[in-house]
């Protein structure tokens, strides 16, 4: 699905061999290898988002790349925010929660009931909660394969 979020942005799906979402992914795990132990950094790299039961997107103004956020599937209906990462040019301009709202609306469509993220407990993510918890997610326990970690904090949110 793509969908426009004003006149001028749209979110569009793939693109992952595009030179502005490979260097975004690349800012992305420079800054969690740079704010996290290596066994505590649970982004994913190009490879891995381009595997099925994860679906990516990207917010675009023109060929200028915003941001970008994917969703991996665990099950039915049970999934997981992964990528979610806002071009440090276009922050407090609202990307991501545009593109949360968005995940929202497309999980939920995709029959998705429970969706859980991962995040760093520094104080570097504190902004990322922040967002979380604005959008009604709540801190709960480890999910699917990750393992106990002082430095990850887990959340989830119940989807209608």
């Amino acid at each position: 699905m793509t969908m426009a979020i004003n006149a001028t942005m749209k979110i569009i799906p793939g693109r992952l061999d595009s030179p502005a979402v490979i260097q975004l992914l690349q800012g992305h795990l420079d800054d969690m290898y740079a704010t996290s132990p290596p066994e505590s950094v649970h982004a994913l790299d190009i490879s891995k988002l381009q595997t099925p039961g994860i679906r990516f997107w990207g917010a675009w103004r023109g060929d200028v790349l915003l941001g970008c956020v994917a969703l991996k599937q665990h099950s039915s209906d049970m999934a997981e925010i992964k990528s979610m990462r806002t071009a440090p040019e276009a922050r407090g301009q609202g990307i991501g929660r545009a593109l949360l709202q968005f995940l929202l609306t497309e999980a939920s469509q995709s029959g998705i009931k429970q969706l859980y993220l991962e995040t760093g407990s520094m104080d570097f993510f504190l902004p990322a909660r922040t967002l979380y918890q604005s959008a009604g997610f709540n801190y709960c326990g480890r999910f699917a394969d990750y393992p106990d970690d002082p430095n990850s904090m887990f959340m989830t949110k119940t989807l209608e």
